[in-house]
């Protein structure tokens, strides 16, 4: 599978995909779709703190720091998928606001800040968004502002325990919802 940027500073740059097949990574139609998504929401990227979970190649979050978000922490656990997102920002020069992490994101302790916006893209029908999400909340990770994007197969229904649905779009194989705190 052939991965580009979308949009940005990095527009058309192609990105490395993890061998095997033990990750599967979002389609360029769903990564558009999504993206559009937010920017209507959030007006741009610039200055966000963002976190790319089961990031696989790292293209959302590539996808973001490429529109201007600041910086992005990336969590994987999959060693293939680990090596392909520090090709790809070696290849686009973007350590310095990369921050890789290699483990589960259950793994992940308390938030020294919260992040602004959340990508998650778990294994379909795992149940795995939804552990992660309520860990991360708990965690300080989420607060009212925070933006979270959720892809699951397009039959999974999302229903979060604390989260609000402020947008759900079929495309493809995948659904994308966007997430937000339910006020208590």
């Amino acid at each position: 599978m052939s991965l580009r940027i979308i949009a940005g500073q990095w527009r058309g740059r192609k990105l490395a995909a993890p061998e095997g097949d033990t990750t599967r990574p979002t389609a360029d139609r769903t990564r558009e779709t999504l993206f559009s998504m937010l920017a209507s929401r959030l007006g741009g990227f610039e200055g966000l703190a963002v976190a790319d979970l089961f990031a696989g190649s790292g293209a959302l979050g590539l996808e973001a720091l490429s529109r201007g978000a600041a910086s992005c922490l990336f969590v994987e656990q999959d060693p293939p998928a680990i090596r392909a997102i520090r090709t790809n920002i070696a290849n686009l020069r973007a350590q310095s606001q990369c921050d890789v992490r290699a483990g589960s994101v259950l793994a992940l302790g308390p938030a020294r800040a919260p992040l602004d916006l959340v990508l998650l893209d778990p294994p379909y029908r795992s149940g795995a968004g939804a552990v992660a999400l309520d860990k991360l909340r708990r965690l300080g990770w989420l607060v009212a502002g925070s933006w979270i994007s959720l892809e699951t197969a397009a039959d999974e229904e999302v229903r979060l325990k604390g989260f609000t649905v402020d947008a759900d779009r079929k495309v493809g194989k995948a659904r994308v919802t966007l997430l937000r705190l339910a006020e208590d």
